[in-house]
């Protein structure tokens, strides 16, 4: 693995053979061979351009849909932090916010703005880029809703923006998915209102959100994608799995949607029983579910 030891110069930290579970909200998984956390938007270029075309690259936000195996990841895992979480009204209903900005500040900010129609960010735990990436979106609203443009840079550091017809989104899935491409940032539309009127509406979300979802665990927030005319949550609890163990892992008692680590679980255990339970309720139901957590690297 010699691209290993010839990284690129950088201003920003370059951490090798570093852990991952610090990095997600599961607080599991093995090592990258190399984590980069760049300064600023030129840092991040600069380092690709230089960087070995041999070496596979992986972009993260807060880890909070992400799911990191035991093996570690091959490659560089990118995350972006304070260099990219600047967020700015720009007028006609429009914000401009940073891959690394929260979604819940994105929503707290256009509320500041008067711009209705992003209060759903509030009840997201992820960051500006996964959203863009996997059309983020809860009680009824979607990234897809809001979106209307976003930067985006390349594998060899080029920068170019994509508009909202090009994320090709559908149901937590966007083109971005796969792509090779790293979000910069992203601009986003919503309508007039009152501040006060949409900020009661974010409380109303992160109250809901409180009360029905168990956010002081450790876990990656919605396992499973929603199929075609059924719930997730109740598939899994009819199934039986809402409050079983496995190992240390266990569908949350709290919302049967929610895979969480009880204190000493492996990323096996939890894509263990996350798979265990899609088997057990493909053969009780015929349905199939499909993972909306992202999982990455190796099976130790």
């Amino acid at each position: 693995m010699s691209w290993k030891q010839n990284l690129p110069a950088v201003r920003g930290k370059l951490l090798v053979d570093e852990a991952l579970a610090p990095f997600t909200w599961f607080r599991v998984g093995g090592p990258a061979d190399v984590v980069f956390l760049p300064a600023d938007e030129q840092d991040l270029a600069d380092f690709l351009k230089a960087l070995d075309p041999a070496a596979l690259v992986l972009a993260i936000g807060v880890g909070s849909n992400l799911l990191v195996r035991d093996g570690g990841v091959d490659g560089v895992v990118i995350r972006l932090g304070k260099g990219f979480n600047t967020v700015e009204a720009l007028g006609d209903n429009r914000i401009k916010a940073g891959s690394a900005v929260p979604d819940a500040i994105l929503a707290r900010k256009a509320a500041d703005a008067g711009i209705a129609g992003l209060e759903f960010y509030a009840g997201i735990p992820g960051t500006v880029g996964g959203a863009a990436v996997m059309n983020a979106g809860c009680y009824g609203s979607e990234t897809v809703n809001v979106i209307r443009s976003a930067r985006v840079m390349d594998r060899q550091g080029n920068v170019r923006e994509i508009s909202g017809d090009q994320f090709d989104f559908t149901y937590r899935h966007s083109a971005l998915q796969g792509a090779d491409l790293i979000v910069l940032d992203a601009i986003f539309e919503g309508t007039a209102d009152e501040p006060s009127e949409i900020k009661a509406r974010m409380r109303a979300i992160t109250e809901r959100r409180e009360t029905t979802q168990p956010i002081r665990e450790k876990t990656g927030g919605s396992t499973f994608k929603n199929p075609p005319g059924h719930s997730s949550w109740k598939l899994v609890d009819e199934a039986g799995w809402r409050g079983r163990p496995y190992g240390g892992a266990m569908f949350s008692p709290l919302h049967s949607n929610f895979l969480i680590n009880t204190g000493e679980a492996t990323a096996a255990d939890l894509e263990g029983l996350g798979d265990t339970v899609r088997a057990d309720v493909l053969a009780k139901t015929g349905v199939q579910l499909e993972w909306e957590i992202k999982r990455i690297g190796r099976a130790e």
